[in-house]
């Protein structure tokens, strides 16, 4: 059975660092550990994940790779009908519980996305969305090792994202790790473009991908519609000759006759 131990080690490094490092950014106070990580991952990711990927890509046939992302994205629906119903949306739920009965069956176990093409909308919701609808605050950012951006909340949920997973139960463990390995491969592999995108474009890639990730979690939580920041009152004049006190209204001059 799958430990999740690396997960959980970096929980509690999380909790040890929060008082450290601070950053200028004020959604991100522990800045310079996450620096740190965001390079050991970009340099895992130059050496080792884009190369097999860009083989990938290159190699296998474009059909192929519409059915392995079809296959996996298929077994996420099923968490994700779990949130939506969690959510309180009953007919996004019953939606992708219905994407999962049509593609499993008609679809070839979900190779092929029999139900998008019969208007089913795919969606996509794990349990961090789950709790910031549920009024859960995104609390600081946080880059994992391996995992990538997060947030504090939705790093407490990864844990549970991970074990919802039905390919975690796939036997027997040496087909598991294959197909694990083959759904990384095929993820990276649909992010190439953006990646080259994003090296053109981006003067400090650390900045900009912390700030796409956060806008796009807030508005995947509140499904596009983000409510408008409050607005902070003003704040009482204060009469310098005494403390919360209103200056008095000079009388008008009085002139002669």
């Amino acid at each position: 059975m799958r430990r999740y131990s690396p997960v959980l080690l970096v929980l509690a490094m999380t909790a040890a660092l929060s008082g450290c490092a601070v950053g200028p950014d004020k959604r991100d106070p522990m800045e310079t550990w996450n620096r740190g990580v965001f390079t050991f991952n970009d340099t895992i990711d130059t050496y080792a994940l884009k190369p097999v990927a860009t083989g990938y890509k290159n190699v296998v046939p474009s059909f192929m790779q519409t059915g392995v992302n079809n296959f996996f994205g298929n077994l996420r629906d099923v968490w994700t009908a779990a949130n939506n119903l969690l959510q309180g949306k009953g007919q996004d739920g019953l939606n992708d519980v219905a994407r999962v009965g049509i593609n499993s069956t008609f679809g070839l176990l979900g190779v092929l996305d029999i139900a998008s093409e019969a208007g089913l909308p795919k969606h996509n919701e794990d349990f961090g969305q789950t709790l910031g609808k549920w009024g859960v605050q995104s609390g600081p950012y946080v880059m994992l090792p391996l995992l990538g951006p997060s947030t504090l909340r939705d790093t407490v949920a990864t844990p549970l994202d991970v074990v919802a997973d039905p390919w975690q139960y796939k036997g027997p463990v040496n087909v598991r790790n294959i197909g694990t390995a083959l759904r990384l491969v095929d993820t990276r592999a649909n992010l190439l473009d953006a990646g080259s995108l994003l090296e053109d474009a981006a003067l400090d890639r650390y900045e900009f991908i912390r700030d796409g990730y956060l806008q796009r979690r807030q508005s995947q939580v509140y499904d596009g519609d983000v409510p408008e920041p409050k607005k902070e009152a003003p704040e009482p004049s204060v009469n310098p000759a005494g403390e919360g006190e209103t200056a008095p209204t000079p009388a008008p001059a009085q002139t002669g006759a």
